[in-house]
């Protein structure tokens, strides 16, 4: 049920108000104390709602945030002395879309062992409801200035001018942060609209050419660009470029980390990011795909950042969980003291070849396909898919979770070799069909 960022499907289908109603009992099964909140989406107004009652009936008092980015319902956790934060948001996805993000105390996302507890309870119905005397209660509260004090209070740019494209999502503490901070402020698609009108939720390069368009043309300093619940954060530099998520992984990681630490990165994360921060004295740590398993990763004392290449950015020392604001005010300072183009120019790239191989058997593929890596090649990993390194490069074969297909990356220093790890790696499926 949950996958890497929570649950999250098409409303009215596999995300119900029944189901809201389920997960705020089983939460509320060993929680006194819940923070909750919703990116525009309308049908996360009813979700919210049920949520919410779900965790009265079990006797835990409900913080209701309201319309609120994700990451500051993650972070008001801790402000509201809470034992648990809930997010009703599908994040990037469409809007016939919705979802269910729970959170720790820390920031970090339910763990492992947290979230299967809670499917058990789901499966088994094992929930204890109170009487009228011990149902919980449902206080609101904004958080909203208290994360907009804590970014500024975390940053120290120059005045830039900067281009924000909140996508009529939730992510408008950006906004007054980097207003606060003393930056000329023009924004993109600032109404927030559970049906995305302005353009798709995910600020991929495609959807942000608007956004690119006008940081070229106004001169601006930097454009930033946010996902529904701004989780996510992505990034145009002046002249119109639109950072790729690599380049800006490496340029957080290399910021972050000082010489012998180490940065969490998912396992499709460009060979370009490792030799970057290598010639830094900086190590990678691979996690599966997904940022609960990259936030797990940043738990240990000597990661000093996590990042997914899709935008999700995590700090650590700040929080566990990824706050697009905050990276937002973090790229601001970094543009302040030396222009994003000519970082990123610093950085390599490397030909990297994508693909897919539509197949019902999946599982039973991959199986086999693992069993011939590991007898076949010396450097394997097996923490998502199977990635195997080689001299110059990679490759990586990992089935994808919600279609029949299983996914194909390699790259390599060199066009040529890139080109021969894909071939290699798609026969490797096709031979284990």
């Amino acid at each position: 049920m949950f996958g890497t960022s929570g649950i999250r499907g098409p409303v009215g289908d596999e995300v119900t108000a029944d189901l809201a109603l389920a997960v705020g009992r089983a939460v509320g099964m060993d929680t006194d104390r819940v923070v909750v909140g919703r990116d525009p989406r309308d049908s996360g107004t009813f979700l919210l709602d049920a949520l919410a009652a779900g965790l009265r009936e079990t006797g835990t008092d409900v913080v209701d945030l309201g319309l609120a980015a994700t990451p500051t319902v993650a972070r008001a956790v801790a402000w509201e002395d809470a034992d648990a934060g809930v997010s009703i948001t599908a994040s990037h996805n469409p809007a016939p879309d919705n979802g269910i993000k729970l959170w720790q105390p820390s920031g970090q996302a339910y763990d492992g062992a947290l979230r299967e507890e809670v499917e058990r309870r789901l499966r088994e119905a094992d929930f204890q409801l109170r009487d009228w005397a011990g149902i919980g209660t449902r206080t609101e509260a904004d958080a909203g200035p208290r994360h907009i004090e804590t970014l500024v209070g975390s940053v120290d740019p120059d005045p830039l001018d900067v281009v924000v494209d909140l996508g009529n999502g939730a992510g408008g503490v950006t906004v007054d942060a980097l207003t606060a901070l003393g930056c000329a402020v023009e924004t993109l698609n600032a109404q927030p609209d559970g049906s995305f009108p302005g353009r798709p939720s995910e600020p991929t390069a495609e959807n942000c050419r608007s956004l690119a368009a006008l940081v070229r043309e106004s001169d601006a300093d930097v454009g930033i660009a946010h996902d529904g619940d701004a989780d996510r954060m992505r990034a145009v530099a002046h002249d119109g470029t639109y950072l790729s998520g690599d380049a800006t992984l490496a340029l957080f990681a290399a910021d972050a980390a000082s010489d012998g630490q180490r940065v969490a990165v998912p396992v499709d994360t460009s060979l370009a990011v490792e030799d970057y921060l290598a010639e830094r004295g900086v190590g990678v740590e691979r996690t599966p795909v997904g940022d609960v398993y990259v936030a797990e990763a940043a738990t240990a004392p000597d990661v000093a950042f996590g990042g997914e290449p899709s935008g999700a950015w995590i700090w650590p020392t700040e929080t566990l969980c990824p706050d697009g604001p905050y990276a937002a005010c973090k790229l601001v300072e970094l543009a302040s003291e030396r222009p994003l183009a000519d970082r990123i120019a610093e950085i390599p790239e490397y030909p990297i070849r994508r693909g897919s191989i539509e197949l019902d058997a999946k599982a039973a593929v991959m199986e086999r396909v693992s069993e011939t890596v590991l007898d076949e090649y010396d450097d394997v990993t097996t923490l998502d898919g199977v990635r195997v390194a080689v001299d110059g490069g990679w490759f990586l074969l990992r089935a994808s979770g919600t279609q029949p297909l299983v996914r194909v990356t390699a790259e390599a220093r060199e066009e040529a070799r890139a080109e021969e790890l894909f071939e290699e790696a798609r026969s490797l499926v096709e031979n284990a069909r």
